[in-house]
């Protein structure tokens, strides 16, 4: 199996991969684990949760691999037509050709970010009475927003995502809504999320609506990331929730979005849904001044945001003190999504 779903892109192990699994911790049978708890064995690893949990999440990857793969095979087993069950089979060779050295490179960025992190489980502690109340805030009451992501009921941002030769391909409207979702005892507020696409003809075609779940702590003012349902469209039908988690549901956890006081250099977790959802960001620093669509901000927050299950994907995010997100740029392929404009209630 190995072989097969472990090669990196040139076709050759990966050293990382291999040095990993000749060091990993095995597991044994569960008496075996129970033994070793009470002290009888050495079946558990007491100090690499963070690196077993990367390798956990490449086995997983490889089995997935081959059941996408297996079922495809199926799929193309049952065209009638000779020459186009062999072009299927042509085809979905080809394709998980391709990507076949995926889980490696996953592995690979799981194991860069234990060596920022550390070897801890990841494990927040979520007490509700560490969080502000939403519902009172939707219900008039006040409270002191992160100044990165002001979370004010029924604030409104429009943005357009620009290509590298300046042309709209996409629009997305941001909106904190007067609604609460209560996860894990903690009010979050509830934030829309959706991206309209433009077609050949220049029309806007809906393609994702999510419902964001996000939460303020109270001492330090950081935006905490509780869930999303994520809603995907094509041609004007839902076809699947992929992306969706929520916080104490299957092992999800919560993450922080946004500090209320960021650290230059600092890496954090902003979502942990392990396989699904794993959005990373590092602090670069501050900008004394950035100006989007002939607005100028001071003060700019500039964070690196990634996740490992697209190693390739990375983008830089700015936000502005009392307005919150007013650029994305993918340094990539030159991509960048601009502020159009804030409404406030």
């Amino acid at each position: 199996m190995l072989s097969v779903y472990g090669r990196g892109k040139n076709g050759l192990f990966s050293s990382r991969i291999t040095a990993t699994f000749l060091a990993s911790c095995f597991v044994v049978s569960l008496s075996q684990n129970l033994q070793a708890a009470e002290g009888g064995g050495t079946g558990f690893c007491l100090d690499s949760f963070c690196s077993s949990t990367a390798r956990a999440a490449f086995k997983a990857c490889r089995y997935e691999f081959g059941d996408d793969f297996w079922i495809e095979v199926g799929k193309c087993n049952n065209l009638a037509d000779f020459e186009a069950r062999i072009d299927c089979l042509q085809e979905v060779r080809s394709s998980f050709a391709e990507e076949r050295g995926v889980c490696g490179d996953q592995l690979d960025a799981r194991l860069d970010i234990c060596d920022e992190l550390g070897e801890a489980p990841y494990d927040p502690e979520i007490n509700p009475d560490d969080f502000i109340d939403f519902s009172a805030v939707v219900g008039g009451g006040g409270y002191t927003p992160n100044p990165y992501f002001p979370l004010v009921p029924g604030t409104v941002w429009n943005y357009e995502a620009v290509d590298a030769e300046g042309e709209i391909f996409e629009k997305i409207k941001v909106e904190v809504l007067l609604e609460t979702k209560e996860i894990l005892g903690v009010n979050c507020i509830v934030v829309r999320d959706r991206v309209w696409e433009i077609d050949d003809e220049g029309e806007e075609v809906l393609i994702e609506d999510t419902d964001d779940w996000y939460a303020q702590d109270s001492e330090a003012g950081n935006v905490w990331y509780f869930g999303e349902v994520a809603r995907n469209f094509e041609d004007g039908e839902l076809v699947d929730l992929e992306g969706s988690w929520k916080a104490g549901r299957e092992g999800d956890k919560a993450g922080i979005l946004v500090y209320g006081e960021p650290e230059p250099n600092h890496m954090h977790r902003q979502e942990f849904s392990l396989g699904n959802a794993e959005d990373m960001a590092q602090v670069v620093g501050f900008l004394d001044s950035l100006t989007v669509r002939s607005t100028t901000y001071n003060d700019v927050l500039q964070t690196r945001e990634f996740t490992p299950i697209e190693p390739d994907v990375m983008e830089f995010k700015y936000y502005a003190p009392g307005i919150g997100t007013v650029l994305e740029e993918n340094p990539e392929d030159g991509e960048r999504v601009e502020l159009v404009e804030m409404i406030t209630p």
